[in-house]
């Protein structure tokens, strides 16, 4: 077979600062799906666009490319409007697990397809993996009856939702161009346009704990997604959100489940209560529902009971109890004052060591493990109270898990006041 373009032709435009046509971008997605295109090559490629960019219609192209070389969802045959939401990954963001069911309420299906961590962000399927008997992987008609009978599932993505990505991703990982916006933001769009949806919500994290740690950066992502949304016809906006401190008290896995259902019984910290009713208006805005009130379908338990049906449905028990972990260690404060910072990047480090995360895609997590936390930035303590406490099967991780937070909290003066935004901003089409 001859080959329509050459490889090293690609690279070679990309490098100075060129634009690729669209049937060259075509034909590099393919090729390299096919293996036409050598990794190393792939590699010098990616390195070009995280030096140099790709514009709009660029970004647009490569993202259709990499829909194609898979299949897509289709969820008309619902009969109601669906919703997604798509979180770049954070601290103890576990607003997928309320959210889901909250929506859900309000007649909106919503098919969410997660993943599971890698390093300090955590995973949505670990989270829910805790809970005994819950299963992540679901086949299509399993998923489209529980999205027509409970109205909500959260599940593991197939493997034939664009393939292309996954061989891509695997690649960005290793050489040092993850943070290429043109590639973030075609990675992510790809499988949420494949998936079908009919309006997608953004939370684009910023801050230390997120992978975007400046305004800047992750305005330039989100204003890129929702562009490439647009273009497909997916009505696409995006929040975002401060990700300095870690959400709520808790960065772990069955800490973060217990956390989500004290939000889902009326209760939970502020912080996450307030991004879950936020995200939730938004997805039901998107989604044409008009006159939705989320924060009382909260406390009134309606969400309560669309989130133990949905977790039923895919075999676990809501009412069971959860894993705890068989060590704990406690982390005092240092001195008097206000809590000014407390780093998620740190928290989410600690908790990665303690076995809540993994370093590699197979490895496994220990579902008890992690960090809670007993006073947010903005808090008054005083010396030697609990700032945090640290939990494990494997008491040996302890002293790693202490490493990753030195210079992690900082005290001042009682008067001072630390800036505790947690929305920073919004972007829509």
């Amino acid at each position: 077979m001859t080959e329509a373009f050459d490889a090293v032709d690609i690279i070679r435009t990309k490098r100075d600062k060129g634009t690729l046509s669209p049937e060259q971008i075509d034909w590099t997605i393919d090729a390299y799906t096919r293996g036409v295109i050598a990794d190393e090559q792939m590699s010098a490629l990616n390195m070009a666009i995280l030096l140099n960019g790709m514009d709009r219609a660029e970004i647009s192209r490569w993202t259709a490319a990499m829909i194609a070389s898979g299949e897509r969802m289709d969820f008309s045959s619902l009969g109601k409007p669906t919703a997604d939401k798509h979180s770049t990954g954070g601290v103890g963001d576990k607003i997928t697990l309320p959210l889901a069911p909250l929506v859900a309420v309000f007649g909106v299906a919503v098919p969410q397809l997660s993943g599971r961590g890698l390093g300090h962000p955590g995973g949505t399927l670990d989270k829910l993996e805790a809970i005994p008997g819950w299963r992540a992987v679901l086949s299509n008609e399993e998923m489209m009856r529980q999205l027509g009978t409970v109205g909500a599932v959260i599940c593991a993505a197939g493997a034939g939702l664009a393939p292309a990505d996954r061989k891509l991703y695997a690649l960005r990982d290793v050489t040092g161009t993850v943070e290429a916006i043109p590639l973030i933001a075609s990675s992510i769009m790809s499988k949420k346009i494949a998936e079908g949806t009919g309006s997608l919500v953004l939370d684009v994290k910023v801050g230390s704990g997120a992978y975007m740690k400046d305004e800047a950066s992750a305005r330039e992502l989100a204003g890129t997604m929702v562009a490439l949304g647009t273009d497909a016809g997916v009505k696409t906006v995006a929040l975002l959100t401060n990700m300095d401190t870690p959400l709520g008290l808790t960065a772990g896995n069955a800490i973060e489940v217990e956390e989500a259902v004290e939000v889902l019984a009326g209760g939970g910290p502020d912080d996450v209560v307030e991004l879950t009713v936020r995200l939730a208006e938004e997805r039901l805005q998107a989604a044409g529902v008009a006159g939705a009130d989320p924060a009382a379908a909260l406390k009134d338990g309606r969400a309560m009971d669309v989130w133990n049906r949905m977790i039923e449905a895919q075999g676990g028990d809501p009412r069971a109890k959860l894993p705890v972990a068989r060590h704990s260690e406690v982390v005092h404060a240092p001195a008097d004052g206000v809590l000014l910072r407390l780093d998620a990047l740190a928290a989410g480090q600690a908790a990665w060591r303690l076995g809540a995360g993994r370093a590699r895609k197979e490895h496994p997590v220990q579902a008890g493990a992690g960090v809670r936390l007993h006073a947010k930035p903005g808090a008054v303590v005083r010396a030697g109270e609990p700032l945090m406490t640290l939990l494990t099967d494997t008491p040996d991780r302890f002293d790693r898990a202490r490493e990753a937070l030195a210079g992690a909290v900082v005290i001042g003066p009682e008067g001072d006041r630390p800036d505790q935004r947690l929305i920073l901003g919004r972007i829509a089409g």
